[in-house]
């Protein structure tokens, strides 16, 4: 039973890294598949499809059969998908990001060149490239297959739960099961952490790391067009997959019973219970099973406390969802840091704190006796003070990002966004390209959509190290008195705004904090709010609202308002719309 132990902890471990992988390249699989933000929502939705389409039938059926070889083939095919999800990679050639100084990033340091030059007839060009390139471009639709292998991993984690529990519950000694549960749940919770570490480090690599030469690229992990390694996370997540397989193949169908036997064991009749539909097949008298069920439906539907509960449970899960979804992009946007730093605070910052309180709000319930009424009442202020927490999100937000002829004027003076604004007469001899993002930082603070749009004349030095100068749209700002010249890549955001991410942080720990408090007594309400015949129904019922109405749909519409804050859209090889390079930081709030 150990060793089964053993096995279940690192294959909830492997689950939850994969699932959290996915979480923290989820900017990465935009850009380099150029997607709006909704489309990447749909993709991270498609888990919870492909757990759905089997919950039933593997929870009823894979009970009767050998359960942990059952688990092997799930933990299998949840490599497979992993795998699946990082083919794309292997398959779709080079990155390609949108720049207008590839001749310039290959030029000898002694070479001056002259970005207006470069786009005389830069219109004719990019739509003879684009053309070219989107018939020879047969990967544009490979992001398909991160969502089936999404689909594929959620298809595979299935059985894990059900019947790795119900084993545990059917062999072990009564007092030691909660035991047991305690200790996957905490194991599992060291997945998410480290895969927002993996993915963190996986961010800093360029997405094309050992194929080509690093010195050539122009870009840094800060610019809104890298890519890092996002497909080697899923391969580690894969090989973690595939490794926790292997034990479950050597473990028995059953074991010893234990002496003392739970005669009333809670898994099981969760298993037998929640799962409907097989059940109807093997009913001889369907009619009346179906007029039971309709009834307990009724029942537990009818519970106004319990649909009360549902549906805030809705409300809070989808919220949830979709702000975790995108909480790297939103302080990448918000406060200027990269993909990795994101990354990086998520996993250290963010969920240990929730541990600590799901931890601790089990403990507080035990400790007070709660009943149905105080654990409402906990949950429910704990509920609140991590919304009103939460509000301080808009005292602690970040101007945005100042670019010339978008959020400000050539002359400094903030303005609304139009696509005539890009031009200017400082920039009008160049005739520039208004669709390219390949921003360039002025040495008076303000970012300029290319060095061309910045009228910049002449250039100097090679690759990241490029530094344009006697760039005219510098001149006519009339606060500006230094010199003329700007490098590659946005300027960054303010010192305060560094102070702000800070106050963010410390935001999202005392939220999570609270949140994750008044979890357990929350779950609890639904226990003890039904009879007990209708637990499981309750239950089944419940994860399959969570995930249906929650899980798959809150992605899409949390990334579908995200992409209605978008300034600047990127192009793909094909002249289509890519993904957004800029967001308005206070719509985005």
């Amino acid at each position: 039973l150990q060793i089964f132990l053993a096995a279940l902890s690192f294959s909830y471990f492997s689950k939850a890294l994969c699932g959290t992988i996915m979480k923290s390249s989820i900017t990465q699989i935009e850009r380099r598949f150029d997607l709006t933000s909704s489309t990447a929502g749909f993709i991270d939705g498609s888990f919870e499809m492909g757990n759905l389409l089997v919950i039933a039938f593997v929870s009823y059926f894979g009970a009767k059969l050998h359960r942990p070889k059952v688990i092997a083939v799930g933990c299998f095919t949840m490599a497979l998908g992993c795998f699946l999800s990082a083919m794309p990679h292997f398959f779709m050639g080079y990155y390609k990001y949108e720049t207008t100084s590839h001749t310039a990033s290959s030029a000898n340091l002694t070479t001056s060149i002259n970005p207006c030059s470069l786009h005389q007839d830069v219109n004719d060009t990019v739509l003879e490239v684009s053309l070219s390139g989107c018939e020879k471009e047969p990967s544009s639709y490979m992001w398909i297959y991160i969502l089936l292998g999404n689909m594929l991993r959620g298809i595979g984690e299935t059985p894990i739960t059900p019947l790795g529990i119900s084993y545990l519950d059917d062999f072990a000694k009564e007092e030691n099961v909660p035991v047991y549960v305690a200790c996957l749940h905490t194991i599992a919770m060291m997945g998410p952490m480290f895969g927002f570490l993996l993915g963190s480090l996986c961010a800093k690599l360029y997405v094309d790391i050992g194929f080509v030469d690093l010195g050539s690229i122009t870009i840094t992990p800060q610019d809104s067009r890298w890519v890092g390694a996002w497909w080697l996370g899923f391969l580690i997540g894969g090989a973690a997959s595939f490794l926790s397989a292997i034990p479950f193949c050597f473990l028995p169908k059953s074991l010893k019973k234990p002496e003392k036997a739970n005669k009333d064991k809670t898994s099981r009749g969760l298993l037998e219970n929640m799962v409907i539909m097989p059940c109807i097949f093997q009913c001889p008298l369907i009619c009346p099973f179906l007029s039971d069920f309709y009834t307990s439906l009724k029942k537990v539907l009818g519970n106004r406390m319990y649909f009360t509960f549902l549906c805030c449970s809705l409300l809070q899960f989808s919220g949830f969802i979709g702000f975790f979804t995108y909480k790297p992009k939103y302080m990448e946007q918000q406060y200027g840091q990269s993909t990795s730093k994101s990354n990086f605070i998520i996993g250290v910052t963010s969920l240990p704190p929730v541990s600590l309180g799901i931890f601790l709000g089990g403990l507080i319930m035990k400790k007070y006796k709660m009943g149905i009424i105080s654990a409402t009442k906990f949950s429910f202020t704990m509920s609140f003070l991590a919304y009103a927490i939460s509000l301080l999100h808009f005292f602690v937000g970040c101007d945005n990002y100042v670019v010339a002829g978008m959020t400000v004027s050539y002359e400094g003076n903030p303005i609304p966004y139009h696509k005539n604004s890009l031009f200017s007469e400082c920039n009008s001899h160049c005739k520039c390209a208004s669709n390219v993002w390949d921003p360039v930082c002025g040495a008076n603070g303000i970012t300029y959509v290319s060095a061309c749009l910045a009228g910049c004349k002449t250039s100097e030095g090679h690759g990241k190290s490029t530094v344009f100068h006697n760039c005219r749209c510098l001149e006519i700002n009339s606060s500006w008195t230094g010199n003329n010249s700007a490098t590659l890549g946005q300027c960054p955001k303010s010192d305060d705004c560094s102070m702000k991410f800070i106050y963010y942080t410390v935001i999202q720990v005392i939220g999570g904090f609270c949140y994750a408090l008044g979890a357990t007594p929350s779950y609890m309400i639904m226990f003890r709010c039904v009879q007990p015949e209708l637990k499981a129904l309750a239950v089944g019922l419940y994860t399959l609202i969570m995930r249906m109405l929650g899980g798959i749909p809150a992605p899409v519409y949390f990334g579908a308002v995200i992409d209605k804050t978008c300034l600047k859209w990127g192009n793909t090889s094909c002249g289509k719309r890519g993904a957004c390079r800029l967001y308005d930081s206070n719509a985005n709030r």
